[in-house]
Order: C-alpha cells, then structure tokens, then sequence
C-alpha cells in the first residue's frame, strides 16, 4: 500500500473514511493517515486547506514519497469548488487529487453520499422525513419574517436518521454524533451500495500505486 494522506472536512467525513478503508482494504488505515484540517469538533472546510497545517502535512507525505487525497463537498457548484481547491495546488506548490463529495460530479456533500447508502430495509424513515419537509413546507407562521419555515439541514436528517434507529440510553446517543457513528453496521448502512463505485475506484486506483 502506497504512504498516503486522505484530507477531508470534519470529524463526519473523518469517521465515514476510517470506516470505508477499512471495508474497502480489510485493515485500519495507519494512525495519522486521515485528517481534517480544523480542530477536533470543527468543520475544516475548503477555505482551511490553506492553513499552515494542512499545505505542511502535504508537503511532508509528498517529499517522503507518499501520495496526498483531498476528499471534500461540492456544495452548491461542483466546478467552482473543484477549480477553487486545485487553484491552491499552485498557489502553495502542494500535489494532491481531489475528489468532491458526493460523487465527484453532482453537487452535494457527504450527507448526500450517506443518505444514498441507507440500508434499503430503513428507507421507510427517509419516506417520513420526506413528508415530514412537505408538510413544513406548507406551514405560514405570520409572526415570522418571512412567513415560511426554514427547513433542518441534511446534517440534522441524517442525524435523525440514526436517532430512529438506536437506543434511548446515553451510550446508544453517543454513536448519534459524527466521531462516534458506525458505518460498518450493516443494520443502518451499505457499504457496498453502487453509488459508492466511483469513490472505491478512486480511492483503490490512487491508493494501489
């Protein structure tokens, strides 16, 4: 296995990666090897892969040889934030290949992906949530500027998701959190559903070197 360094945005894609390597090459990526350029509990985002810290770990993993994988969210435009992270290749003289989230071509993010890889027999839950964002959607509160109501983020569905699904102990809403989840319940998620082709194949193609 090629030395490699995969940089994402946040704890959530830092557990889902740790977990997808480990399905994907049937052992624990090296200590160290998947980061995220914020702080523990913080989102990096795009704008921190400029930091010290991150543009240091690639340059370090590419002198001793290794190879730099920067996964991040689409978000609104896939080609705007596609040439705004390797316009940073250039600017800071790093090399890395880049893939967005969730597909490396739609717009989206890595709630997009999960949200794509529920097990088939928990579909049921996202119906209710669907309407449940109907439903809110036809709500007018006249004391509110303006009068519609703001619908939860994608985090919060997924979050939800889970919170269907396990316990009301206290340990059982640990795993609720973006650190704690386990991608490698079968119960909740597919790892082997075909929307995750793509990423395998980058991840296999860059990593197999």
């Amino acid at each position: 296995m090629k030395r490699f360094q995969i940089i994402v945005e946040g704890d959530a894609d830092k557990k889902f990666f740790e977990d997808y390597y480990h399905h994907i090459f049937g052992e624990k990526a090296p200590k160290g090897s998947i980061t995220h350029p914020g702080k523990d509990g913080d989102t990096g985002g795009y704008q921190k892969l400029k930091s010290e810290d991150a543009i240091g770990v690639m340059r370090q993993n590419t002198d001793m040889g290794g190879i730099n994988l920067v996964i991040f969210d689409a978000d609104e435009d896939t080609e705007s934030r596609r040439a705004e992270l390797l316009a940073i290749k250039e600017e800071f003289g790093v090399e890395f290949e880049l893939f967005l989230l969730p597909n490396n071509k739609d717009v989206g993010a890595l709630e997009d992906l999960l949200e794509n890889i529920i097990n088939p027999n928990n579909q049921p839950v996202m119906v209710c949530w669907q309407t449940y964002e109907e439903k809110l959607r036809e709500v007018r509160i006249p004391s509110k500027t303006p009068p519609t109501l703001t619908i939860p983020a994608k985090k919060t569905k997924i979050y939800a998701y889970l919170e269907t699904l396990l316990g009301k102990s206290r340990s059982q809403k640990k795993l609720i959190k973006d650190a704690n989840r386990n991608y490698k319940n079968t119960q909740h998620w597919n790892l082997d559903a075909e929307y995750l082709e793509t990423l395998k194949g980058f991840l296999v193609n860059n990593l197999n070197q």
